[in-house]
C-alpha cells in the first residue's frame, strides 16, 4: 500500500535510540535540551520548549496567555480537532470561522472580523497543508482588536516565518508529519516571560527537573503554579535531532513532488482543482485536491485503494462532529463544508519518486472515469 504519508526512518535513528538506552537516562534531559536549541536555531528563534505533542503545545500557549472562562477564541473548522479542543481545555469558547475560498482554504479575515465580540481574546491560525497565512494582514487585524495570534504550525516545520506572527506557535512531530519523533511537539514564542511560564507548566509547575536536581546535587524543589505532565523524553528528542538534520532536504523534495503533481493533474485530470494556485510559502505537508461535485468521492477512494494507493480527507469539519454540534449548535460554514465534501488527499512524502507520482495520477484519472460512469449508470 502506498501511504498518504510515511516517516523516513533508518540506521541513524536506531543508533540514536541505542545511545539513549545505553546512557540509562530516559526522561527529559540533555538530549531534549539539545533538540530545543537546534529547533530554535533552524527557525531563527532565541529558544523553544519541547513537549509531548502539538496538542500540549497549543494548550500551554493558551494557558500561558491567561485565556480562560468567559473568553472567546477564533478557530477554523478545517483543522484537526486538537486545535479546537485546546480552547476547551482552558475553559474558553471556540468560535468557528469559515475559510477564505476553495483556492485559499485558510481562515478568512472578513469572516473572523464578523465573528469578533468584546469577549474575543485570540485567534488560532492553522497553516493548512503547510501553506502560511498572510502574516501582515493578520497582524494588522489582531493589533487593531488587541488579540493574541496563536499559530497551529503542525503542518509547517522548517519555515523561518513560522513562530513570528504573534504570541506563539505550536509544532507537531507525530508520525505523519514532515519530521517525526513518533509523538512530540514544540512551542516557539518570542516572549521570554511566556516561554519560561510554558517551560515551567510543562513539568507540573516544578522549579527543577529530575536531571537538574541530579546535577545540582539537591533533591529540593518547589511548585509555583498549576502545571501539567507535558514533557518530552530523551528517546523522542534523540530521534528528533536526527530528523531535524534532514528536514530542509525533505521539504525540498516535497516541493518538487507538489510541482510535479500539479503539472500531471492539470494535464491528465483537468476536472480536478487544486488549492493554493498562487505562489505561497509552504512546507508542503500534504497534497490536497478537490474532486468535481458530481463525482462520488467514496468510489474514487475505493478504486485507488484497490490499486494499492491510500487516500484520506483533510479534514472532516470540526463544527460538524458530534461534540461540537452539541456545544456550538447552528454553525454553518458554507465554504468549509463545500471544501471538505470534495477534498481528497493523495500520497506525498519524500520516499515517493517521479514514476510513483505519475502512477498515482494515472490511477486517479482512471478512478474519476469509473466514478463518473457509475454515477451516470445510477
Amino acid at each position: 500500500m502506498l501511504l498518504v504519508s510515511a516517516p523516513v526512518l533508518g540506521v541513524p535513528e536506531k543508533v540514536a535510540l541505542s545511545k539513549v538506552i545505553d546512557s540509562g537516562w530516559l526522561t527529559m534531559g540533555e538530549r531534549v535540551r539539545s533538540f530545543e536549541e537546534a529547533f530554535a536555531v533552524m527557525h531563527g528563534a532565541e529558544d523553544c520548549v519541547a513537549v509531548n505533542s502539538c496538542t500540549a503545545a497549543l494548550h500551554l500557549i493558551l494557558y500561558g496567555l491567561g485565556i480562560g472562562p468567559g473568553d472567546e477564541v477564533l478557530v477554523p473548522s478545517l483543522t484537526f480537532v486538537a486545535t479546537v479542543n485546546a480552547v476547551l481545555y482552558v475553559g474558553a469558547k471556540p468560535v468557528f470561522v469559515d475559510i477564505e475560498s476553495a483556492d485559499v482554504p485558510l481562515m478568512s479575515i472578513a469572516e473572523a472580523e464578523a465573528r469578533c465580540t468584546s469577549r474575543t481574546r485570540a485567534v488560532i491560525l492553522v497553516h493548512f497543508a503547510g501553506y502560511l497565512a498572510d502574516k501582515a494582514e493578520w497582524q494588522a487585524f489582531a493589533s487593531v482588536r488587541g488579540l493574541y495570534i496563536v499559530e497551529d504550525a503542525a503542518h509547517a516545520p522548517g519555515l523561518k516565518d513560522v513562530g513570528t506572527f504573534g504570541a506563539g506557535a505550536a509544532f507537531s512531530f507525530y508520525g505523519n508529519k514532515n519530521m517525526t519523533t513518533a509523538e512530540g511537539g514544540v512551542v516557539i514564542t518570542r516572549d521570554p516571560d511566556l516561554r519560561e511560564k510554558i517551560r515551567l507548566a510543562r513539568g507540573h509547575g516544578m522549579t527543577s527537573g529530575t536531571r537538574q536536581r541530579l546535577n545540582s546535587r539537591t533533591p529540593q524543589y518547589d511548585v509555583t503554579m498549576l502545571g501539567f505532565n507535558y514533557r518530552m523524553d530523551e528517546m523522542r528528542a534523540a530521534i528528533g535531532l536526527v530528523q531535524l538534520r534532514n528536514l530542509q532536504e525533505w521539504n525540498e523534495v516535497r516541493r518538487i513532488l507538489v510541482a510535479l503533481y500539479r503539472r500531471l493533474i492539470t494535464a491528465r485530470c483537468p476536472s480536478i482543482t487544486m488549492p493554493f494556485g498562487e505562489p505561497r510559502t509552504s512546507a508542503y505537508h500534504i497534497m490536497p485536491v478537490l474532486l468535481p461535485r458530481h463525482v462520488d468521492r467514496q468510489c474514487v477512494i475505493d478504486e485507488l485503494r484497490a490499486q494499492g494507493i491510500q487516500t484520506t480527507i483533510h479534514y472532516p469539519p470540526v463544527h460538524q462532529m458530534t461534540l461540537y454540534r452539541e456545544r456550538c449548535p447552528g454553525v454553518h460554514l458554507p465554504r468549509t463544508e463545500d471544501f471538505a465534501e470534495r477534498e481528497l488527499t493523495i500520497p506525498l512524502h519524500p520516499q515517493i519518486t517521479s514514476p510513483v507520482a505519475e502512477a498515482v495520477v494515472d490511477a486517479l484519472a482512471a478512478a474519476l472515469e469509473d466514478a463518473a460512469r457509475a454515477g451516470a449508470a445510477a
